[in-house]
């Protein structure tokens, strides 16, 4: 199915939007997803020491690539933030951020979560959205394949929308179009926003790897093909292929 790029909704016509972008294969389809909903789209990234730090350059491609497939979603698409809080990295031990093995802790959450990842960059988000008048910030969080990261459940987004809205006395909505899919029904999300264009865009185009490879290029896309990330990516893409959810 390709995409239709209509007016954006009733109520929407002239609301736009912030999307926490990070270059990865789930930011990029609710990119997309808010480019068809909302009039005008900012995105933002954060640069926290990541070992993935090639998602960062990834960012800039896609976007450029993207305004050249889909026109009309790239007169939406306007300024890109990218701010460095390398605090985070410091302050953290992870997998994500030092050379360590990637394995499940005693708390039972994977070596990759960051503590308080999440919950910085929805203020940050929340803190630019404010600034530049923007009512509504996407991002690509979800239970379903979160990897068990707390800080990606439902509760924790309506907890910091409260807490951000309180806090600013304003009136954000934080929107996580992929917080109930499946990475498979995320390939088919973007069939269903941008068609094979957008779902080849994505493929070659993102970076999932938690080690930062980006060598071969998988059927799947680019990745080491052994992390978590690379896995559940690969999964489903295969799920995806093959007709299923």
């Amino acid at each position: 199915m390709a995409a239709t790029h209509r007016t954006p909704p009733d109520g929407l016509a002239h609301e736009s939007a912030l999307v926490l972008f990070s270059g990865g294969q789930d930011s990029a389809t609710v990119l997309a997803w808010a480019l068809e909903r909302f009039a005008a789209v900012e995105t933002v990234g954060f640069r926290y020491g990541q070992r993935h730090g090639v998602e960062l350059e990834c960012r800039t491609d896609f976007a450029a690539a993207l305004r050249g497939a889909f026109p009309a979603w790239g007169r939406r698409l306007g300024d890109d933030h990218l701010h460095a809080v390398e605090v985070l990295g410091e302050i953290s031990e992870t997998a994500l951020t030092r050379p360590v093995e990637i394995a499940m802790d005693e708390a039972g959450l994977p070596t990759t979560f960051v503590p308080g990842r999440n919950l910085l960059f929805f203020t940050l988000a929340a803190a630019i959205a404010y600034r530049r008048g923007i009512r509504h910030v996407v991002a690509g969080v979800c239970e379903t394949d979160s990897s068990g990261y707390p800080d990606c459940r439902d509760d924790t987004v309506k907890a910091m929308q409260a807490a951000l809205n309180l806090g600013m006395a304003s009136r954000l909505v934080l929107h996580t179009p992929l917080m109930w899919r499946t990475k498979a029904q995320t390939w088919q999300l973007a069939e269903a926003l941008g068609g094979e264009a957008l779902v080849e865009l994505i493929r070659t185009g993102t970076h999932t790897c938690y080690l930062g490879e980006r060598g071969t290029l998988h059927p799947w896309g680019h990745g080491c093909g052994e992390c978590p990330a690379c896995l559940l990516r690969m999964e489903g893409w295969r799920i995806y292929r093959e007709g299923g959810s």
